[in-house]
This record gives structure tokens, sequence and C-alpha cells, in this order.
């Protein structure tokens, strides 16, 4: 939903250098990470979260790391969650004009009451059913959509007539009152004249695709496939399946505007758009197959989150640090009150109605990508990265984000970049500082990482 209301709004630009950006990310993570984060799991004591595989990585005594990346996941976690669950009662009461606070609280509670029964294996099976009918829904709602617009052509020539709407270099700037409503007279949606979108812009927004480097429900799932062997089937899938859902998700939003010029006139009603096409232009039948796309884009991403928060907290804190002697059972427990604190922070999250699930969706993904990303990256690939390098880089890239995001990106002008490209420079620039001016790290971690260096493909 978030993708498609970006494009709906503000044109090509913004929402087609994002999915591009996010397209290389997943090439590159697959490529780069996979085949040795999952070797190095091993290595490092068969870790199967990825607390776990930083405090193991560098031999840690006090669980310094482990902490610091298990609240840290906790903490974006709960933003992320809070995302789901706005778009399901944005989803019902767009539908059926039901309250929106009341289905967000009832789709909270159906998807903790499944990750709470199920556990990962539960997880990963209904992620693949859900991914099926996800990409069916894009592409269906695409098809749909081009036809009832008058063909590819016409959707072109709208968008065309908007300024900014149609370019790789520009972007459309809606005419809005005080209360963020577009515009509108004669029944024509009214926009101003483009506005620039310059390279640091692009580079900005292409950062998106550093994310993936941080995301721990992606990266646990390198460390959790069978063999190395099955990666380059499994990258040549994911490739496919995100330049398809990508691509859709951009010009639904395009030929959304060409349909319903000035039907959404605000930036969080746009995201409604692909709900819109479907209601509007589909027998109530597979409009309602359509729906079920996006229930399962939701559900897919929260109980991924939940899961991870859980045992990031149950297995990483309370087991690791507090309680060592921990039986499963306990372990267990603590893990499904980690999932009921976790939904209840999205639940207060999600509360405000007019929420933009693409903006609370990026701060999550910034969040992740500039605390885990540079340093995944450099503990597979630098073997002079050390502890105190890793806390340093995780506390810069985390910090960042929220300063650049609360107090430099209002500031405007050269500053209003994403907070993902600025987050992980530095933190890649403080694990570099804070290693080398550190002791290096014990031969016996050196060894090891040498280790999986050179095992073979």
């Amino acid at each position: 939903m978030g993708l498609p209301g970006v494009a709906y709004w503000c044109g090509l630009a913004d929402a087609a250098w994002t999915a591009i950006g996010l397209a290389i990310g997943t090439y590159l993570n697959w490529l780069l990470v996979s085949k040795r984060l999952r070797r190095y799991s091993i290595a490092a004591g068969n870790a199967i979260t990825i607390p776990e595989f930083f405090s193991n990585r560098f031999r840690e005594k006090k669980k310094v790391i482990m902490t610091l990346s298990s609240l840290f996941i906790l903490v974006f976690f709960a933003v992320y969650t809070g995302s789901c669950f706005v778009t399901v009662g944005k989803l019902f009461n767009q539908l059926f004009g039901f309250d929106y606070h009341t289905m967000m609280l009832i789709g909270a509670v159906f998807v903790l009451a499944y990750t709470f029964l199920g556990g990962f294996l539960a997880e990963s099976t209904t992620d693949f059913v859900q991914g099926i009918l996800m990409i069916f829904a894009l592409v269906f709602v695409l098809a749909v959509g081009t036809t009832a617009a008058g063909g590819v052509h016409a959707v072109i020539d709208n968008a065309k007539n908007i300024p900014g709407f149609f370019t790789f270099f520009g972007i459309a700037q809606p005419v809005v009152n005080a209360e963020g409503v577009q515009q509108v007279s004669s029944g024509v949606a009214q926009f101003r004249e483009a506005g620039s979108y310059g390279f640091l812009t692009i580079v900005s927004t292409l950062a998106w695709g550093l994310g993936y480097f941080g995301m721990p429900q992606v990266l646990l799932r390198f460390m959790g496939i069978r063999s190395t062997q099955e990666l380059t089937k499994s990258r040549r899938i994911a490739m496919v399946w995100v330049i398809i859902s990508l691509t859709a998700a951009v010009l639904i939003g395009l030929i959304g505007r060409a349909l319903f010029p000035d039907a959404l006139l605000t930036s969080y009603a746009s995201e409604n758009i692909f709900i819109l096409i479907s209601q509007t232009l589909m027998h109530p039948l597979i409009a309602g197959l359509m729906m079920a796309g996006i229930l399962a884009a939701t559900m897919s991403s929260a109980d991924s989150y939940l899961l991870i928060a859980s045992s990031a907290f149950s297995r990483n804190i309370y087991q690791s640090i507090r309680k060592e002697e921990a039986t499963d059972k306990q372990v267990m427990t603590m893990s499904r009150i980690a999932l009921f604190v976790v939904a209840a922070v999205g639940i207060i999250i999600a509360w405000d109605s007019n929420s933009i699930i693409f903006k609370v969706v990026s701060f999550a993904w910034a969040g992740f990508g500039a605390t885990f990303g540079p340093i995944m990256l450099f503990s597979l690939f630098w073997k002079r990265t050390n502890q105190a390098g890793a806390i340093a880089g995780m506390l810069g890239g985390a910090s960042m984000v929220f300063i650049w995001k609360l107090l430099v990106r209002p500031l405007g002008g050269v500053w209003d970049m994403y907070e993902l490209l600025p987050a992980f420079i530095v933190s890649c620039i403080l694990i570099v500082v804070f290693s080398l001016s550190t002791a290096k790290p014990s031969e016996e971690i050196q060894r090891e990482f040498e280790a999986v260096k050179a095992m073979n493909d």
C-alpha cells in the first residue's frame, strides 16, 4: 500500500528510485552476505539469532553487543509492527467503513494469535503462501487497472500532463490546504510546478537498498537455509519476485492517478489506491482475493517482526544474560510475554488513523539498516573489526537515524535526505575508527575469520 501511495501522490521519481534501490540491495545482499553469513553463523557457535551471531563473532564475555542489538531489535520491530497494524485498520475502514481503531485491534490480535501458536516453521510456511498471493494480487490489479484506464499510452499521457509526475528527475507537488488536503478545481486535482529531484536526492532514495544488509527478518533466512548450494537458486527467485512486485506497485500508483485523479486527496489517503482500484473495477469475489493480498503482506511481515523480537528478548536477554539455566518452558514463557509487549507498543504507534504507512516503514527500515547493516558487512568481510568498533557502529548508526530524522532533515535543502544514508556512513566511519584505535581481535577470532573466508563454494 505504501509504494503505490507514493506514486499516486507525487509521481514516478520517488517511488521508482526507491524501488530501484531496493532491487539493487536485494541482489547485493543475496550475492555478498547470504553465503558468508550462513557459514559464519555455524562457525560462530551455530548462532540462530542476529544478536547471538554478533556476540559469538566477537567472543563476548559481558554480552554488551548482544544486549544492545536485542534492544534495538525490540525498538525498531515495534515500529515495524505498528505499520502493519495501520495497514489492517486502513484496509477495513476503506472497504466497509468499519471503525479504524476497532479493525486495527482485531488485526493485531489475529496476527498475535497465530504467531503465538506457530513459531518459526509456521511463520516461514505462511510467508511462502502469502508471498504467492501478494504477487498475484499486484499483477492482477496492474492488468485490470491498465485496461480500465484505456491502456498504457493513456496512462502515460495522463501522467505527462501533471507537472513532474512522469519523470525520474522531478517530482509532482500537489496543491494542498492547511490540513494537507489537495485542492480540486472543476473536477481537476491541482498541482504546482514540478519540484526538483537532483543527484543528492536520487542517491538518498537509492539508499533504501542499504537497509537490506541490516534486516533481521532477511538475515535470519540466510542463517536458516538448509545448504549454501541452494543460495544461487534462491537469489534468482528473490530477484524475480522483487522486480515484478516493485514494478507493479509503482505502476499501480500511476494508473490510479489516471483512473481516480481526485478521489484520494491526502498523502495518507493515497495509500488506499490499491484498495480503490480493486473495489471499483472488480467483482466483489475477485476484489476480496485482492484484499487478501494486502492481508497476506501485512501478516507475513508482522509475524516475522513479532517472532524475531520475542526471540531476541527471550533467548538473548533473558536466557543468555539474566538466567542462563532457564528451562525451555521458561524461555517460551518469556518469549510470549515479549510478543504481547511488542504488539502492544505497535498498537500504540498505529493508533493515529492518519499515519502514513510508507513513512513509518521508512523510519524502521533506516533504523535497522544503519544499526546492523554496516557491522554485518564489516563482521563478515573485515578481519580487523573488533568489539569496540561493533559497539560504536551500532550506537552511532541508531543514534544518527533519530538525530537526522528529528533534528537535521527538517532543516530542508541539502539536509532533506533519507536518514538511512548519513546514518549508514556514520556507522561505517565509527566502526573503522574504533577498531583501528583499539586492540586487534584475538588470534582465535582471526583464525575463525580466515577459516570461514577459505571455505570452498
